[in-house]
C-alpha cells in the first residue's frame, strides 16, 4: 500500500504539472505540485515492518506489552490491548482501530475483546444504522441491470483493500446465478490486484461464504467475464470501449488514482452510473457526489454531474451504532473510561450519549492536543 500510494502521488503530481498551461488558460491557480512522499521514501520504511500473529503478546518495553485481536474490518486488521505494570498492579488500554461488521462477505466477524480499564474506540458511524447486509446483493443487481439497459457504464470507486474484493465476490455470485447481464467487469487498480492475491494466499482468514467457493474448486476473486487491469495503457483503452461495462477502481473516496480519470471521462453522460460503496469523508470528491453537487472539479476542471449517483452503504466495512454497542458490551463492565475518536463530531457525540445511557460509561470525545493520565 505504501509503494502504491507513493506511486500515485508521483503520477498525480506529474499529471498536474503537465496540465499547468491548460489550467492557466482556465484562470485556475497555477503552481508546481510536489508528491507528499515518493517511492524511495516508502521503500525506506519497509524494513521496519514486522509480522505479528493474532493473540500473540508482543513486548514494547520493560513492563509494557500488547496483544492483537481480529477486528474483522479488512484482511489482517487488528484491535489491540496494551498491558502496563504500574506500582505492582496492571493497567489495560484497549484500542479498537476500525471495528468491522458481522456477516459481511470474505473475512471473519470482529472477535470479542478481553477486559480492559480504558478504551479508545472509533465512532465513524456512531450516530447511524446500516441497512441489513442481506439487501446489498439485490441493490447491486438492480444498479447493474438498470445502467446496462441504458447502455451506460457503472463506475465504482472502491477501496483497493477489502471493498474491491467484496464487490468482486458479490458480482461473481450474481454472474453464477445469471442474475446480471453478460457485460464485461474490470478491476482497474494495480493495488487491488496485488491485494486480491494476498487474499488468495490467506484462505485461513475467510468466512464460510468465501470458503464455499474453494469447496467447489472456484476462485472467489476470478470468473469468466472479470478482467484485472494493471498497466496504465490498458486502463486508458477502457475509454474506447462501446456498450455497457463495470469498472471498479481506486481510490474509494475519489481523491486520487485511476478512478479520477474514469470519473472525468464518464460523469457527464446521463447513461452512466457512479456507484459509491463506502464512507466518504467531509470535503472529498466522493462526499460531494453523495451530496448530489450539480458540478464538481476533477483535476481542477469543473464538470457537470449528469451520471446517476447511487450509494451502496450496506457494504461499509465500519460497524454502525448498533454493531459498536454490541462490540463494546463484553468490555463495558471492566471499563473506567472510553475515548471516542475517528468520527465526525456529531457521530461521536451521539455515540457518547448512548454509551453513557446504555452502559453507564464515562465517555470523552477528546479535542486535538488534549492528553490524559491513565492509572
Amino acid at each position: 500500500m505504501l509503494r502504491d500510494t507513493a506511486h500515485i502521488h508521483e503520477k498525480d503530481a506529474e499529471f498536474f504539472n503537465k496540465r499547468r498551461e491548460h489550467r492557466k488558460k482556465l484562470g485556475l491557480a497555477d503552481g508546481q505540485v510536489v508528491p507528499l512522499y515518493t517511492t524511495e521514501d516508502a521503500e525506506r520504511t519497509l524494513p521496519l515492518f514486522q509480522a505479528v500473529g493474532y493473540h500473540s503478546p508482543q513486548n514494547l518495553a520493560p513492563g509494557l506489552i500488547y496483544v492483537p485481536y481480529d477486528a474483522g474490518h479488512i484482511l489482517g486488521s487488528s484491535c489491540v490491548v496494551l498491558h502496563e505494570q504500574q506500582d505492582g498492579g496492571q493497567v489495560r488500554l484497549a484500542f479498537s482501530g476500525d471495528v468491522g461488521r458481522p456477516n459481511l462477505p470474505i473475512i471473519r466477524d470482529p472477535e470479542s475483546m478481553p477486559p480492559a480499564e480504558y478504551l479508545i474506540m472509533e465512532s465513524t458511524y456512531g450516530g447511524r444504522l446500516h441497512k441489513s447486509a442481506s439487501h446489498v446483493i439485490n441493490k447491486l443487481r438492480e444498479v447493474v441491470i438498470r445502467t446496462a439497459k441504458r447502455g451506460g457504464r457503472i463506475i465504482v470507486p472502491a477501496f483497493a483493500v477489502g471493498r474491491t474484493q467484496q464487490l468482486v465476490l458479490l458480482l461473481h455470485q450474481l454472474a453464477n446465478a445469471k442474475e446480471i447481464p453478460n457485460i464485461p467487469i474490470f478491476v482497474d487498480s494495480p493495488l487491488a490486484l496485488n491485494v486480491t492475491q494476498v487474499h488468495r494466499d490467506h484462505p485461513e482468514c475467510f468466512d464460510d461464504e468465501a470458503r464455499e467457493f474453494l469447496t467447489h474448486g472456484e476462485d472467489p476473486f476470478g470468473f469468466g467475464r472479470l478482467q484485472y487491469v494493471r498497466s496504465a495503457e490498458d486502463s486508458k483503452k477502457l475509454n474506447d470501449l462501446h456498450g455497457p461495462f463495470v469498472v471498479i477502481s481506486a481510490s474509494g473516496m475519489c481523491e486520487q488514482g485511476r478512478i479520477l480519470h474514469h470519473l472525468r471521462n464518464n460523469i457527464e453522460d446521463p447513461r452512466n452510473t457512479v456507484l459509491i460503496t463506502g464512507f466518504q469523508a467531509q470535503d472529498t470528491l466522493g462526499r460531494k457526489l453523495v451530496e448530489k453537487w450539480p458540478e464538481v472539479a476533477i483535476f481542477g476542471e469543473p464538470l457537470r454531474v449528469r451520471a446517476e449517483i447511487s450509494s451502496l452503504d450496506e457494504l461499509s466495512g465500519h460497524a454502525d451504532q448498533h454493531e459498536l454497542l454490541q462490540w463494546i458490551e463484553p468490555l463495558a463492565p471492566s471499563l473506567r473510561k472510553v475515548f471516542l475518536v475517528h468520527g465526525e463530531p456529531q457521530q461521536a457525540e451521539v455515540l457518547a450519549k448512548l454509551l453513557h445511557s446504555t452502559y453507564g460509561l464515562e465517555v470523552v470525545v477528546p479535542s486535538p492536543g488534549q492528553s490524559f493520565e491513565l492509572k
